[in-house]
């Protein structure tokens, strides 16, 4: 009897030791798949899609770029009201956007957000200059373009955000590195001549 309980304890030692290795083994494996996925998640800025602000270099702008930041600037604090673009009485984002051009170059520009990023000529993170527009999608489709908002330096922007109305935000936002899509130029401010002579000068100076 002694023998066969002496044989029952050796045999349990046995199977604990090796589940307890087996255990350990796999908390490790975890711990180190979790290590790896968090070194992932810290390059994410760097993919296709993201603003890239690390290579935007804004100058101080011409004539022209001032006078839209200008604008745009006596906008902030505007409520944020749905299809409607009347400075500090309400307005959505692209309303604002429609405005603030229409007033200072007398461009007219499409009425929502969609159209005016198919208006625009799509450009680079180190082409941006001040005035430029900046577009996300920040609905349920996350290929739908249903916001915008006008640079005004190397990392902010102005918009007319439905919960706080009319701010100044930060593109290195999480929110807004996530809901990014492109930025964008008008017809109108590409035929500047002083953006275009900025603009070469800085590709010249970038490929030099």
């Amino acid at each position: 009897m002694t023998t066969v309980l002496n044989s029952l304890n050796s045999s349990y030692l046995s199977n604990f030791k090796i589940f307890t290795r087996i255990f350990w083994l796999l908390i490790l494996s975890a711990s180190l798949l979790l290590n790896v996925s968090c070194k992932t998640s810290k390059k994410i800025k760097s993919t296709s899609g993201h603003p890239h602000v690390e290579n935007i270099h804004i100058h101080k702008g011409n004539k022209v770029q001032r006078e839209i930041l200008e604008e745009a600037n006596k906008w902030l604090g505007t409520p944020y009201k749905y299809a409607a673009s009347r400075k500090g009485v309400g307005t959505d984002c692209s309303g604002m956007v429609l405005k603030v051009y229409e007033s200072v170059i007398g461009e007219l520009l499409p009425r929502n957000s969609a159209k005016q990023a198919e208006y625009c000529i799509p450009i680079n993170s180190d082409e941006v200059q001040l005035g430029d527009l900046v577009f996300f999608a920040t609905g349920k489709d996350p290929n739908k373009i249903s916001h915008v908002g006008i640079i005004i330096d190397e990392d902010n922007f102005i918009h007319a955000s439905s919960s706080k109305g009319v701010v100044i935000s930060s593109l290195s936002s999480n929110y807004y590195q996530r809901t990014f899509k492109q930025f964008g130029r008008t017809p109108g401010m590409m035929n500047n001549s002083s953006i275009r002579k900025s603009t070469n000068k800085k590709n010249k100076k970038t490929n030099g």
